[in-house]
């Protein structure tokens, strides 16, 4: 938002839950450095800033330090779509009269790659198709929201989306649908507490994977309605595969289980009886937060940068430590929860970009939970 604004753009939260952008007039294309450094989506403003002022000035976006975090998808997709780009930091992109459709092909299905190619062809002249393109659920929406402003978008939720370039966007209203990063998080949370949870409004479509690797853990989660209940009692019984042999959990581009939720996937395991591997294949150093854990009593052998055998139960014990990024964060929060007696976590920052009051709503489950400044 304050990025957004110091570009010259009105907005302001006009109920609560509730953005208004007025962006008629944006006389920037100079995004603020020190603010734009601080969050990787940043850079997705990119797309936005050629189609409007011809020119963007944008900083190496930063955002959690989980290993290297390339941008190269989102600058080949605005490169194969008639930007011109010089590298550098600041990164300086230029636009030559209107994007330029045709065949987008990604080399990783990025989301925030596939979001950036989406917004350039929406306003591109002629047909783009991108293919290898993300279709997690935030994907969607942004498909859903650009449609509902008059871009023309298909394959909605597939891996090849075709474009049909308008000549500009109108205004209008979208819903932000349900994280189901977040949903996993505190159904993740519910289970390694025993706790007994009901989190409202969720799509269970979105869910499948997650509550697929929550069974495998030992966990039983039920829909009724739109609603998810995590009941307590839970079993918490890791499922071997066939023949008795060490199950994974690893993560992948959707529909497989997501890689933000896999250091929370790693905190539950310790709470559940058996063995099982973590495979984290995206970034190679997300794990490096289980020596916190390990700290704490865990019994977990981190096998090299990607993976690490997690043998539980374990009874985990009250610690001081910080967390690393928003994800590891929340898991250590998790692990605090689960541990017998008083912990500290440092650097919560990391944690408030991904979760709202997290400390006063966790409060209102029950948990014994107060932010210091």
């Amino acid at each position: 938002m304050r990025i957004v604004r110091d570009l010259g753009a009105r907005i302001e939260f006009t109920a609560e839950h509730t953005l208004t952008v007025d962006a008629s007039a944006l006389p920037a294309h100079r995004a603020d450095s020190g603010l734009a450094s601080e969050i990787r989506g940043s850079f997705l403003l990119a797309a936005p800033l050629l189609a409007r002022q011809k020119h963007a000035v944008l900083p190496a976006p930063g955002g959690d330090r989980i290993g290297r975090r390339r941008i190269d998808t989102h600058l080949l997709a605005l490169r194969q779509l008639g930007a011109d780009v010089r590298p550098g930091d600041p990164f300086v992109l230029a636009l030559d009269g209107p994007f330029r459709g045709g065949e987008v092909f990604l080399d990783e299905a990025s989301v925030t790659a596939t979001e950036t190619a989406l917004m350039a062809a929406a306003v591109a002249q002629g047909e783009t198709r991108i293919l290898n393109a993300a279709s997690e659920p935030h994907v969607q929406g942004l498909c859903r929201a650009l449609n509902a402003w008059g871009a023309r978008i298909r394959g909605i939720g597939t891996n090849a989306l075709d474009v049909d370039g308008v000549e500009t966007l109108r205004g209008g209203h979208h819903r932000l649908g349900p994280d189901h990063i977040e949903i996993g998080s505190f159904a993740a949370l519910a289970a390694m507490t025993d706790g007994d949870l009901r989190i409202a409004d969720v799509i269970p479509d979105d869910l499948r994977m997650i509550r697929l690797v929550l069974s495998r853990l030992g966990v039983d989660t039920q829909m009724e309605g739109s609603d998810l209940l995590v009941p307590s009692g839970q079993k918490r019984a890791i499922t071997p595969d066939i023949g008795g042999a060490i199950p994974k959990v690893d993560d992948a581009p959707w529909p497989g289980f997501p890689a933000d939720l896999t250091s929370l996937a790693l905190v539950l395991a310790t709470q559940c009886d058996g063995t099982v591997l973590i495979h984290e294949k995206l970034f190679e150093s997300r794990l490096f937060f289980v020596d916190r854990l390990i700290a704490m009593g865990a019994r977990i052998v981190l096998c090299d940068p990607h993976r690490a055998v997690v043998i539980g139960p374990s009874r985990l014990h009250g610690t001081e430590m910080a967390s690393p990024d928003i994800r590891a964060g929340m898991a250590l929060i998790g692990a605090a929860l689960a541990a017998d007696g008083r912990s500290v976590i440092h650097n919560v920052r990391q944690v408030d970009r991904g979760y709202e009051r997290i400390d006063t709503r966790l409060a209102a489950l029950g948990a014994r939970i107060k932010r210091e400044s």
